[in-house]
């Protein structure tokens, strides 16, 4: 591998005392998906630092032994990208030793996973939640030596009023909800000898908050703004082109596979995670050039089954953190007034015109993949130009 990756020079890595670790981290980088560009600077710079020390690699390697080895590594992004691409090499090849969890109340924290996932069936992101929860309120209010038996009241009640001046009272409902869940869990366990879910939450209506639709025009504006002239461009360009004219979530635009589009039915298969049901989209004829457009000049040179690949390496799908974050960055870069906005809006924009076209809110659900109105008339509960035509005209008085 390092002769097709250094065809002039391979020879000095071959000769090199680490060659067998070059040819195997080349090796790996290759296979998981780096460009040949990328893969050459990681071998390069691991050599570098490699050659720098004076005893061989070990055969099982911990982080601690990566930090010795790094030690000397100039500061910056570019050798911290090739620590972490050579760690999960070395977990690939099974020669990296993990190490102790250091975190408190670990054992527990670990209990309460296995109880979502095997007992209560949760998804992986909602565990993660839950358990991301748990440790943040345990850490806050258990000191070193305290053990989860040593929870009381107040703690909880402090602890709930501190961390719903920091959050909104939506998330706090939900903070609540996770805490309650750990509570019945412990008292179960006989980890707690009292119960301790019994925790005021805060009240929540819905409709409350203003709608997130953004105007249409605004959001063509923002479409307008990328440039494609880069790849990039075009992937960023057809991802909002797909949420706002078909509202879907980016969870879904991110699970988009090669075969989910059908060129002759001119439709769209999408897997909607959320109501793990499917959803089939007719497709525009413009929007059918703006895909075209972009597997020419947006994914090229790539065999994956994903429609949306990562542009950096390795490569791979990407995932519905990466969907928001690029509407972010488009949002920033745009220079409109979209401050407070995020990826979510685009499906409620797409909502809201749908009912300005005068589509029923049934239809709308239906293209929304909701199961009932209830979920759909969240999305159009503030639509003023649609109060001005129902509104009863005001008497006026009449003279005696």
């Amino acid at each position: 591998m390092l002769e097709q990756i250094f065809p002039k020079y391979h020879r000095r890595y071959v000769a090199s005392p680490f060659g067998d670790e070059l040819e195997l981290f080349a090796g790996w980088l290759a296979d998981t998906g780096y460009r040949h560009d990328v893969v050459q600077c990681h071998v390069r710079r691991l050599r570098q630092i490699l050659e720098l020390g004076d005893e061989p690699l070990a055969s099982m390697l911990a982080r601690a032994d990566l930090d010795r080895v790094f030690a000397t590594a100039p500061g910056g992004v570019l050798f911290a990208a090739t620590r972490r691409a050579f760690a999960r090499c070395l977990a690939d090849q099974g020669r990296w030793r993990p190490e102790t969890d250091a975190r408190p109340h670990a054992q527990v924290l670990d209990a309460y996973r296995d109880h979502l996932n095997a007992v209560r069936g949760l998804s992986p992101p909602t565990v993660a939640q839950h358990v991301s929860t748990v440790a943040a309120f345990l850490e806050e209010t258990l000191s070193a030596g305290l053990d989860v038996s040593d929870l009381t009241r107040e703690q909880i009640e402090r602890h709930v009023v501190a961390t719903g001046k920091r959050i909104s009272r939506q998330s706090l409902q939900q903070w609540v909800a996770r805490l309650r869940s750990f509570f019945r869990f412990c008292h179960m366990r006989g980890l707690l000898t009292v119960r301790l879910d019994a925790i005021d939450s805060p009240r929540v209506y819905r409709g409350e908050l203003p709608p997130r639709a953004i105007p249409w025009a605004t959001m063509q504006a923002l479409l307008h703004s990328i440039d494609r002239k880069q790849s990039t461009g075009w992937r960023d360009y057809t991802i909002l082109y797909l949420m706002a004219h078909y509202g879907l979530r980016p969870c879904e635009v991110a699970s988009l596979r090669m075969d989910a589009i059908d060129w002759q039915a001119k439709t769209l298969r999408v897997e909607q995670r959320k109501t793990r049901s499917v959803l089939l989209l007719p497709l525009a004829d413009r929007t059918l050039g703006v895909i075209k457009r972009y597997l020419k000049a947006g994914r090229t040179g790539s065999a994956r089954p994903e429609l949306f690949l990562r542009a950096r390496g390795p490569s791979g799908a990407i995932k519905h953190t990466a969907v928001c974050n690029l509407y972010q960055t488009r949002a920033a870069r745009s220079g409109l007034a979209l401050q407070g906005t995020s990826a979510y809006c685009l499906r409620h924009s797409f909502a809201m015109r749908l009912l300005q076209r005068g589509v029923g809110i049934k239809a709308i659900g239906d293209v929304l993949g909701h199961r009932g109105l209830e979920s759909t008339c969240v999305y159009l509960r503030l639509q003023l130009d649609a109060l001005r035509d129902v509104a009863l005209p005001v008497p006026q008085a009449q003279a005696v």
